[in-house]
């Protein structure tokens, strides 16, 4: 595959196959994303594979949690307070682009919250990835991680899988470290579903729209 194609082929997958993803395959992506780049080589990650029994009632354990009305808790903030322009209407654009291609309505609160719920079950994806950082961590280290979670996303590509980055399956941080027996001290920074795209699935059929370079680019010769 083209490394091109391999950018454009990246997408948030939200439905994935009941198909085992094979642990060389994981090994392997784990592994060229470990050469990352990091201020002073830091190489801050620290990966949790979850899948098997342990992600079937870590699945449950979460989607309970999101469903009893339990209040969130991310070891951070993600989202920024209040959302301005353009922000705002991408975010809203990004929800209305999923919603439709499930032909859930605005007024479909029940299937609107089943929809969300799969969220904390990884899309029920044979793999979840929850990733870890330790608690020094400042600004930059996280764009350090963002830069191994791009790598891996590639790779993964490369391997002929598909993913989905999700702040969601941090939301309960203590209820994963808890399972997982991770250091309370530690920051989970986001999870990631893993597995292979079902691609006759209506939620994958969509894509969101992407500014044109010169929408957010300017050259200075």
């Amino acid at each position: 595959m083209q490394f091109e194609d391999t950018i454009l082929n990246r997408k948030s997958t939200r439905a994935f196959l009941d198909k085992p993803v094979e642990t060389g395959k994981i090994q392997h992506i784990l592994q060229l994303a470990s050469h990352a780049p990091s201020g002073v080589n830091t190489q801050p990650w620290q990966v949790a594979v979850v899948q098997g029994k342990h992600k079937q009632i870590l699945d449950k354990l979460l989607e309970q949690a999101f469903r009893s009305g339990e209040q969130s808790s991310l070891d951070y903030q993600y989202y920024p307070a209040q959302w301005k322009e353009p922000y705002k209407s991408r975010r809203k654009a990004c929800g209305l682009k999923m919603y439709s291609a499930l032909d859930i309505g605005r007024e479909d609160r029940q299937r609107q919250t089943d929809q969300w719920a799969a969220n904390y079950r990884a899309f029920d994806a044979p793999v979840a990835l929850f990733f870890f950082v330790d608690a020094m961590a400042e600004q930059g280290t996280f764009l350090d991680y963002g830069m191994f979670l791009q790598s891996l996303m590639l790779a993964a590509v490369d391997q002929g899988l598909a993913s989905c980055p999700q702040a969601a399956l941090a939301e309960y941080p203590h209820i994963v470290k808890q399972h997982l027996a991770y250091d309370s001290q530690l920051i989970l920074i986001c999870g990631m579903a893993l597995g292979y795209e079902d691609k006759d699935a209506e939620v994958n059929s969509y894509r969101t729209e992407r500014e044109d370079y010169t929408a957010f680019s300017q050259f200075f010769d």
